[in-house]
């Protein structure tokens, strides 16, 4: 896709699997966020971990037990919510601790038994060897996300102001929550062994955190939290590669310092600091 103006394979697809990565993670991330349910990245990127373990385990395909492990999880967050009368995040709590559970025991066991095996990848990842075929499954999840977006905007909405107000309004909450529930869950999965666990997670959570520190409304921060995202990324790739530097793991800490410069420049935290 940037071939004719990056002519660096290397170079090339990490760019372009860290712009598609960015835009997707941060769109999910701005609903998570008004949802106050940051806890869905966590919890779904271990899954995603514990699955890729477990496909290691078997001697399987990594990627693709990921993504069936994700999925496993994303579909039995409202069930067991609504058995277990738990509020969601108590649900993503439990998962999360199981997830972690699992990957470390298999990893563990593996080590014990002999049968080497870095976690490393998975949880930095490894932008330096993508095959094309990677980048097409991170693009359609990008286009996935927006497309999510511009055909529930109105839901959506709703829904981030007050769930249960949105469902006795009559709006379908329930399919909304799980659509984005299995978007965030393919993401996770596509991108564990790319960009990695740790960046995932703060790509889920810090671009909607700080569009939040500038915007007014939900629809601006759909615009914002991408734009800061793949600014930082594209220069993180940049600076990685420049430097010598692991590209996730410095788009992380980038990232971190940005949100850190948002809130102490953040005119919205004068504004209700003068109104106080």
């Amino acid at each position: 896709m940037l071939e004719p103006l990056i002519p660096n394979n290397v170079v090339c697809h990490a760019l372009e699997a860290m712009i598609f990565v960015s835009i997707a993670c941060s769109i999910l991330g701005v609903i998570i966020s008004r949802m106050a349910l940051s806890s869905i990245g966590f919890t779904m990127s271990h899954a995603a971990f514990a699955g890729a373990a477990i496909g290691m385990f078997v001697g399987g395909n990594a990627q693709a037990a990921a993504i069936a492990f994700s999925m496993g999880v994303a579909a039995l967050i409202g069930p067991i919510s609504d058995k277990a009368k738990m509020a969601a995040d108590a649900t993503l709590g439990v998962l999360f601790a199981m997830s972690m559970a699992v990957a470390v025991f298999l990893i563990s066991y593996m080590e014990y038994m002999g049968r080497g095996l870095s976690a490393s990848a998975l949880l930095f990842g490894d932008v330096i060897s993508l095959y094309r075929e990677e980048i097409y499954a991170l693009a359609a999840v990008c286009g996935l996300s927006i497309i999510f977006v511009l055909a529930f905007y109105k839901e959506i909405s709703a829904i981030m102001f007050n769930m249960k107000i949105a469902e006795a309004a009559g709006i379908r909450v329930k399919l909304v929550y799980y659509i984005l529930l299995f978007i965030i869950a393919l993401s996770v999965a596509l991108s564990l062994n790319i960009v990695g666990g740790l960046l995932i997670f703060v790509l889920l959570v810090t671009p909607a955190s700080i569009a939040s520190q500038f915007c007014f409304n939900v629809k601006s921060m759909f615009v914002v939290a991408p734009v800061v995202a793949l600014l930082v990324s594209i220069f993180g790739v940049w600076a990685g590669f420049e430097f010598t530097l692991p590209v996730a793991p410095l788009v992380a800490l980038l990232l971190t310092a940005v949100f850190a410069l948002s809130v102490m420049l953040s005119f919205k935290r004068r504004i209700n600091t003068k109104i106080h």
